[in-house]
C-alpha cells in the first residue's frame, strides 16, 4: 500500500480499484503531473480508467488535504503530495522543470517580513520563475 492510499484510508475514503491506481501513480510520481499526464499513466496501469474518474480522484484528494495544486503558470494545474515538510519551487520556464528546494534564509526572511508588518506567518507559497543562467539573452 503506498503513502497515499494509505493517507485516504485514515481519512476515511473508499477507496476503489480506480482510485488505487490514481493513489499509486500520484505517489509513484517525480514530477508535478497535470490530470491529463496523470491519466496516460492511470490508463496504462488500468485500460478501463476514464479521465472523468482522474478528474474526480484528484479532486477528492485535494479536497482532503492529501495532494496540493499548483499553477506554474504554464495554464494546467499540476499536482504533488502534500509535503510533510514545506518546500518551495523553482520552475525553469524554458523546459517546464520544477525544482523543490527549502532555504532556511528565504523562511527566516518571510517570517520577519511578516513580523514587521504585525503578522504571524502560518502558510505561504513561494515559486520562483527562471531560465538556466548559462543562456543568453537575445
Amino acid at each position: 500500500m503506498d503513502r497515499i492510499e494509505k493517507l485516504c484510508i485514515e481519512k476515511g475514503m473508499r477507496m476503489t480499484d480506480q482510485r488505487r491506481v490514481v493513489a499509486r501513480v500520484l505517489s509513484q510520481a517525480q514530477d508535478h503531473p497535470d490530470v491529463e499526464e496523470l491519466y496516460r499513466r492511470s490508463h496504462a496501469q488500468d485500460p478501463h480508467i476514464s479521465i472523468a474518474t482522474v478528474y474526480r480522484t484528484v479532486r477528492l484528494f485535494e479536497e482532503a488535504g492529501i495532494i496540493e495544486r499548483h499553477d506554474f503558470r504554464d495554464g494546467r494545474s499540476r499536482y504533488e503530495e502534500a509535503p510533510d515538510v514545506h518546500h518551495d519551487h523553482l520552475i525553469d520556464m524554458r523546459s517546464g522543470r520544477v525544482i523543490e528546494f527549502v532555504d532556511p534564509e528565504i523562511e527566516a526572511l518571510q517570517a520577519a517580513i511578516a513580523k514587521r508588518l504585525g503578522f504571524r506567518l502560518v502558510d505561504h507559497r513561494l515559486e520562483l520563475y527562471g531560465v538556466p543562467a548559462d543562456e543568453t539573452e537575445n
